[in-house]
Order: C-alpha cells, then structure tokens, then sequence
C-alpha cells in the first residue's frame, strides 16, 4: 500500500465499480459507520483519483463480453479498461483474472497458477 499511495506504479485511480464493492462488502461484514467512514476517507484521499464508470458502461461491457476463457467479473472488466484507456500496464489488485489479462501486470504479483480445491 506506502508503495501504490507513494505513486511508484503511476497515478492511483479508484473505479467507481470498486468503489460500490467496497462499500457494499464494508456494510455486510462491518457495519453501516464503518462503511460510511471507508468510503468518506476513500473519496477525500487526494493519493487516490476516484473515476466515475457510467462513460465507461459500453466499453466495459465490451471488455467483459470478450474475455473468452477469463472469468472477470464486471467490476474487473471495468478496471481493465480503465487500464487500457490510460494506457497503464500495472493494476494493484490481489485478482488472477486480472493477471491473466494480456498486457497488464499486476502488483503485487499474483501466482495465477490453478489453485488446489479446499476439499482436497
């Protein structure tokens, strides 16, 4: 995290996708304060560019309707072509679809090797 707030990979930009996730998963596991007071400190954070999708809708659909064979969900696809349109070959995420993207690396690296199943 010092490194991604300290610019090392470029800007930081907080997709507005993200930003939903973030706030729906903060008021089912932690409560409605603690997700207010995430997403309050997430949107004045002047490290982190927060980025409206509703422009991106149609070109994010078209990146999650043309990953044959990746499973990116549709905040993921979001987050590529955010990526793509700015140009940045490095995403900070923890998410093998995206480090399975052509031309995008990921921080910190993601082993996108099959994992074993819990069960066996």
């Amino acid at each position: 995290m010092p490194e991604l707030i300290s610019g090392k990979w470029g800007q930081a930009v907080l997709p507005e996708y993200v930003f939903l996730e973030v706030a729906t998963v903060l008021l089912a596991r932690r409560g409605r304060e603690v997700a207010i007071k995430v997403t309050r400190i997430l949107l004045q954070a002047r490290e982190v560019e927060f980025v409206p999708c509703s422009e991106l809708f149609l070109d994010t659909l078209e990146t999650f309707r043309s990953q044959p064979g990746r499973k990116l969900n549709f905040t993921d696809a979001a987050i590529v072509t955010i990526a793509r349109r700015r140009e940045a070959a490095v995403v900070a995420t923890f998410d093998r679809g995206i480090a399975e993207v052509e031309g995008i690396a990921v921080v910190p690296e993601v082993d996108t090797a099959p994992q074993p199943s819990e069960s066996g």
